[in-house]
């Protein structure tokens, strides 16, 4: 971060001013940090049998090692879902699952693991420094209540956290300014595509890379080297496990009878289950299509359409086409554009069609790459939308599952940090002062 750019983020009218935002927001932070601990140790309290999806999956990995069809239900033992993930990862999951240790100990594994996530995530134009991983921790942990849902359900996607914060540690750092072949960012394009071939559906966040500041041609290198990251774990699990893919084909699509299946109706706060809602409650018989049509309005309404204007005011109507502005201002102003890229993401991702209630952890994860380099009164309303407001639901009882307060908040924390960092560069532009002509040089969004 430049120091303009630090300057007219952090700084208030006069030094005493700004010491006191910073001991009420120290304040608030630590009572956020206090309401999120109370959260998780009121579940640990709770007589309930957690750990469900950890030990289908280890019972689906125990299957395959008895040679059985892990996608049949009935080859499970002491469950009634279904393994949703692609044939090759049973024998990547192997390991995890040898020995019982994870299904018996899993909460205190995924605790370590959220924290690791935590310390692997960058911060944009910073040096890392603890207060700041202290506020992505707390942000991981406490964040739209995702954390607590994959704690109480064992799910896995604790190891999409980890390896999307190794992967946006690898692709949000300094360019490269020369021909060389830019290896950090290669792998983590490559990891980011494994990682998301883990839901098929997030798949839309790869595009995010073109935001990145490089030149066109490296940009698209890396969405090809992610692609192919992508389709690397389909194409094996097709070519090593052709039987096993089969059945994993029908067990997504609902056509092994009589068991659980992953359907894209099932229960989840999506904005398509959003839009899907609305059309039961308007009773419109075979609305399939208005479904649909409502959620495509949704999503470029709420996510698209805020993200596009926003650069498009930022890169102004300088010459030459659009790809070409958009592409010159992105190396001009490498920091917003990595800030860009996490918006992005995290935009893309809220868009799925399948967004399940532990899938916002690693909405989380997006998000705290964010956060540290917010003003102070835009990061306590971050932190009240997006931790305690959920977590307060959570506390009191209401219940979660089947609605929207996830996807609710959010989008408005989303739509809070991307105008925030909209009106950033008009304030940089201000406190530098400097000529209207020079503002695409300068740095900030």
């Amino acid at each position: 971060m430049s120091e303009i750019t630090g300057a007219v983020r952090w700084s208030g009218p006069s030094a005493d001013r700004a010491g006191r935002r910073n001991v009420w927001l120290a304040g608030l932070i630590a009572l956020v940090a206090l309401l999120v601990a109370a959260n998780l140790a009121n579940d640990a309290a709770l007589d309930t049998r957690y750990g469900w999806d950890v030990r289908v999956n280890c019972a689906a990995v125990d299957a395959h090692i008895d040679g059985l069809d892990p996608y049949y239900v009935k080859n499970l033992k002491e469950t009634k879902f279904s393994y949703p993930y692609l044939p090759v990862t049973l024998d990547a999951f192997r390991p995890l699952c040898a020995g019982g240790f994870l299904v018996a100990h899993h909460r205190g594994v995924f605790l370590v693991l959220a924290v690791l996530s935590s310390i692997f995530l960058p911060g944009i134009g910073r040096t890392r420094n603890l207060c700041d991983v202290a506020l992505k921790s707390l942000y991981v942990f406490g964040a739209f209540v995702g954390f607590e849902w994959v704690l109480a359900s064992g799910n896995f996607a604790i190891l999409g956290c980890v390896l999307t914060a190794a992967a946006l540690a690898l692709l949000l750092r300094p360019t490269v300014s020369d021909n060389r072949p830019d290896v950090p960012r290669i792998a983590g394009a490559a990891l980011l595509g494994i990682v998301l071939s883990f839901k098929l559906v997030f798949c839309p966040v790869l595009a995010a890379l073109y935001f990145l500041p490089l030149s066109r041609r490296r940009k698209l290198v890396l969405m090809a080297v992610a692609g192919l990251g992508f389709a690397l774990p389909i194409l094996v699990s097709i070519v090593f496990y052709p039987n096993l893919f089969a059945s994993w084909l029908l067990a997504i699509t609902g056509g092994i009878p009589d068991q659980h299946s992953v359907q894209i109706e099932e229960t989840n706060p999506s904005l398509l289950l959003l839009a899907q809602t609305i059309v039961d409650r308007a009773g419109v018989a075979d609305g399939k299509p208005l479904v649909f049509a409502i959620y495509a309005l949704a999503a470029t309404a709420f996510v698209l359409v805020p993200l596009g204007w926003s650069l498009l005011r930022a890169i102004g109507n300088s010459a030459g086409s659009l790809p070409a502005r958009l592409d010159r201002w992105l190396i001009d102003h490498p920091l917003a554009a990595m800030r860009i890229t996490a918006l992005a993401m995290s935009g893309l991702y809220l868009c799925s069609p399948r967004l399940k209630e532990y899938a916002f952890l690693e909405l989380a994860v997006y998000f705290a790459v964010l956060i540290v380099d917010l003003p102070a009164l835009t990061l306590a309303a971050v932190l009240t939308i997006g931790v305690v407001m959920p977590t307060l639901v959570s506390i009191t009882g209401m219940p979660i599952e089947g609605g929207f307060v996830q996807l609710g908040c959010a989008l408005i924390c989303f739509w809070i940090v991307l105008w925030t960092q909209s009106g950033a560069s008009e304030q940089v532009v201000r406190a530098a002062g400097v000529e209207p002509a020079q503002r695409l040089r300068t740095e900030g969004f």
